[in-house]
């Protein structure tokens, strides 16, 4: 049996702290999330300034792309830390400071107007996004250094899953905060209401024990990043269809984006339903983290990855054919299990491919090459739902979830045996 490294040693002593510290960071960003959610709360308050179902739906896909885009540009700085805590800490206020913004924009709403409005909403998400991008490898990084491989995947999902749980409590609040209070005193709430739970999560974020790597070798002068990017895309095939799958991914679940303004205008939801739909969303999410999370350490990420594809696909043929707002609570289930696989099981999966010196580089390619199908995804089934009607742009997302299923399936494989035994 290998000795262990100092820094394994370390993570060692510290994995009860560091997993109690980070899954109350999870815990309570979840709350902050339940009351600004890009799913439901945020694209709500798009849609008291707009009827564009493209500018709705772009709301959870900047808020990804902003995430995704950055992290292969800041691969190489990352690779080159020995420690990754400060950089997290630094830049995580700038993903969590834009809801006070969305706050005032809010409040300032009957006077400004939904144009001028509309213009700071939306660089408040970019703002956010980015800075969510930004913080996203060092934190993936921090996380992969502090908890053993053999236990990625299920803290991950736990830590996801704690976050979902707390999310579909404070979702239910916000449901009713929105009922009871006129807009946009509403959202002001909502959101000065995240702003508090965000600056919770901080603190406990703050209390993570990470190691300094000594041992760590670093070039002094490193290649450019499009360098190692491009060693990594030529010699390794199976990482490239790895990639090609959560390309796809966004095209498959792009109907997503849309389920809440569906209901709201096909069958008259109100506010409270929404909150319980939201909740029936995350709920099946935090089982479905746990679950897929502990079962991607010992089955392989990659099966989780072709369930959450059938699901999406599932999901979205449900959504297609629909006749009554019932049916919105198994299609939600079915989505957050295809979110959870691509996302929970996706993120652990593309920390496996490679060594620590060389993983902000996987890191950073399965990330910032996602960012433009967030994008493209959402406007491309916004204007389809605007143009031609809801239901294709969830008969399309069913048919790229077929094609995302055969991928997975037949031609990418797990990047190696799996190591954790029951």
């Amino acid at each position: 049996m290998l000795s262990l490294t100092q820094v394994e040693q370390f993570t060692r002593k510290h994995l009860r702290h560091n997993v109690i510290v980070n899954l109350t960071d999870g815990g309570f960003f979840g709350v902050a999330l339940g009351f600004a959610s890009f799913g439901t709360i945020l694209p709500l308050f798009v849609d008291t300034m707009t009827d564009s179902a493209t500018l709705i739906g772009l709301v959870p896909a900047i808020h990804a792309a902003g995430w995704l885009l950055p992290q292969l540009f800041t691969a190489s700085h990352t690779s080159r830390l020995r420690r990754y805590k400060r950089t997290v800490l630094l830049n995580t206020i700038h993903e969590r400071l834009p809801f006070l913004g969305f706050a005032i924009v809010a409040l300032l709403l009957p006077k400004i107007g939904p144009q001028a409005g509309l213009a700071l909403t939306f660089l408040l998400l970019t703002w956010q996004g980015l800075g969510g991008g930004f913080t996203a490898n060092a934190w993936t990084s921090m996380i992969s250094k502090i908890i053993p491989p053999e236990y990625r995947g299920t803290f991950f999902g736990t830590q996801a899953a704690v976050a979902n749980l707390f999310i579909s409590l404070s979702a239910v609040g916000a449901g009713y905060l929105l009922d009871w209070y006129e807009t946009p005193l509403n959202f002001v709430y909502c959101f000065l209401l995240a702003v508090l739970f965000f600056t919770i999560s901080w603190f406990a974020l703050a209390l993570t024990r990470e190691p300094t790597d000594y041992e760590k070798v670093i070039d002094e002068k490193p290649a450019p990043f499009w360098q190692g990017a491009a060693k990594i895309l030529r010699g390794n095939p199976n990482f490239r269809w790895f990639l090609a799958a959560r390309f796809l991914s966004q095209f498959a679940t792009m109907g997503f984006s849309f389920y809440i303004i569906y209901a709201l205008r096909r069958f008259h939801a109100d506010a409270v339903v929404l909150g319980y739909l939201t909740a029936t969303l995350t709920i099946a999410q935090t089982a479905a983290n746990v679950g897929m999370g502990w079962l991607g350490d010992r089955v392989g990420h990659r099966a989780m990855l072709i369930l959450g594809a059938a699901a999406a696909m599932l999901s979205s043929l449900l959504a297609w054919f629909a006749p009554s707002l019932g049916w919105f609570f198994p299609i939600f289930v079915l989505a957050a299990l295809a979110n959870v696989s691509i996302w929970t099981n996706g993120m652990t999966m593309s920390t496996t491919f490679s060594s620590e010196s060389e993983r902000p580089f996987y890191i950073g390619l399965a990330q910032t090459l996602t960012a433009p199908a967030t994008i493209l995804a959402p406007l491309i089934g916004g204007w389809m739902a605007d143009t031609q009607g809801f239901e294709l742009t969830f008969g399309i997302s069913a048919l790229l979830s077929l094609v995302m299923w055969l991928i997975l399936w037949l031609i990418v494989k797990d990047p190696h045996p799996n190591t954790v035994t029951t």
